[in-house]
């Protein structure tokens, strides 16, 4: 035990805020914001694969996606996965380019949309504060192990509540900022 293990388990909650952050990213805030269709599954050369990977994704205006797919054999089936998303989005298909208006959001959608953030967040700190127990209880072995001394223990675990009241603070900042951003009219 050491201080390696500390910085391992602080890049691991950075990933995992970093993977909240991408959650985030992909829920609709009424807005057009290229992030909402890149996750989105196409079927494309015999296989399902990322949107982005297939087009390109543009925000021309605040109301109004425009999907550019590289290879017009794919555009049926990229206006199909849009279609059939969670997002609710219906894109108009010019032969070309792919048009995705962003109607504005209902209010209760609006309530929808924020409960959904609440539940990204309980899952980003349930992640948070497994890795906490984690390295807390490595900890304490390693202490139990006479690897090291109780002062140590007490700095180490003093660090790691330190990194996870910062990751905490940080992943609540950004759900209150999506949550503004949803109700924001």
């Amino acid at each position: 035990m050491n201080q390696d293990n500390v910085n391992i388990a602080k890049d691991k909650m950075q990933k995992a805020l970093e993977h909240f952050r991408e959650e985030l990213a992909g829920i609709r805030t009424g807005r057009a914001n290229p992030s909402l269709l890149e996750g989105i599954k196409v079927d494309a050369y015999g296989q399902k694969m990322d949107l982005r990977d297939l087009a390109s994704i543009n925000a021309p205006e605040p109301g109004l996606l425009v999907v550019q797919v590289w290879d017009r054999a794919n555009l049926p089936a990229a206006e199909k996965a849009i279609r059939d998303s969670s997002q609710g989005l219906n894109p108009v298909n010019d032969g070309q380019v792919l048009r995705v208006p962003i109607p504005p959001l209902s209010e209760e959608r609006r309530k929808e949309m924020t409960k959904l953030v609440t539940e990204k967040a309980e899952g980003a700190r349930v992640t948070i504060r497994q890795l906490r127990r984690e390295i807390v209880e490595e900890i304490d072995k390693a202490e139990k192990a006479k690897e090291l001394s109780e002062d140590e223990k007490f700095r180490f675990r003093e660090q790691v509540q330190k990194i996870t009241d910062e990751m905490s603070s940080h992943l609540e900042e950004m759900a209150n900022a999506k949550d503004k951003e949803i109700l924001q009219i």
